[in-house]
């Protein structure tokens, strides 16, 4: 008698079990952990706006990289504008320049102008070029549509 006495006086344990979640939560947190610093790499550029805005005519004459269809890159400062530039000679010409203008506290306009047919890649390559001279904002030079006013 005494264990049906027991039997009844036991109630059923009614919880939920948290720990599933618990496990769940832990391995969601490592997964964001591990991915957000690779989303933080890449190059960091400012897209341009809607409307295009022309530069200002007090400011100096913007360091220009152009790449054409073929993945040729120009500089409009080098000593030849209109001859392909390697990038090594691309990388020291932008720093020197960047430095120089640094010194006299002038803050430097840097653009890439890629080809309308021009690889993706190699603009990309371009800007990641500039960055690692020394450039810390980078811009593409673009057209104005047809149906936007001009300034």
């Amino acid at each position: 008698m005494n264990t049906i006495k027991s039997a009844q006086r036991r109630k059923p344990i009614i919880e939920i079990n948290v720990v599933p979640y618990i496990d769940i939560m832990l391995v969601l947190l490592i997964i964001f952990m591990v991915t957000t610093p690779l989303l933080t790499q890449g190059v960091k550029i400012h897209l341009p706006h809607a409307s295009t805005q022309t530069l200002p005519a007090d400011k100096s004459h913007p360091i220009i990289v152009t790449v054409d269809v073929q993945g040729n890159e120009y500089l409009n400062i080098s000593a030849n504008p209109n001859k392909p530039i390697d990038p090594i000679t691309l990388h020291n010409i932008v720093s020197a320049e960047l430095r120089s203008e640094a010194q006299q506290n002038q803050k430097p306009i840097v653009l890439v102008k890629g080809d309308n047919n021009a690889s993706y890649g190699n603009v990309v390559q371009a800007m990641v070029l500039l960055q690692q001279a020394g450039a810390s904002n980078v811009g593409l030079v673009t057209q104005p549509s047809p149906q936007q006013p001009q300034r």
